[in-house]
């Protein structure tokens, strides 16, 4: 199974984590233009670091994780 890499700020390092363990999440904001939508995936490493990474929207739609609530 594939991995996503994410930047574990506590461990100053790189870290890679099962995609069936991420998250996809769009955050939308109001802004004067309209509304914004930014995609990211999320993730929790093993020492408990909640982990995030903005994607465009093209991997977003290709990546098999679930959709987060």
């Amino acid at each position: 199974m594939a991995g996503q890499k994410f930047y574990n700020v506590k461990k100053r390092e790189s870290v890679t984590v099962a995609e069936d363990k991420c998250a996809k999440v769009i955050y939308k904001r109001k802004t004067a233009g309209g509304v914004q939508e930014r995609y990211a995936i999320r993730a929790k490493d093993n020492d408990g670091t909640n982990l995030t990474k903005f994607i465009n929207k093209k991997t977003f739609d290709t990546l098999k994780c679930p959709v987060a609530k």
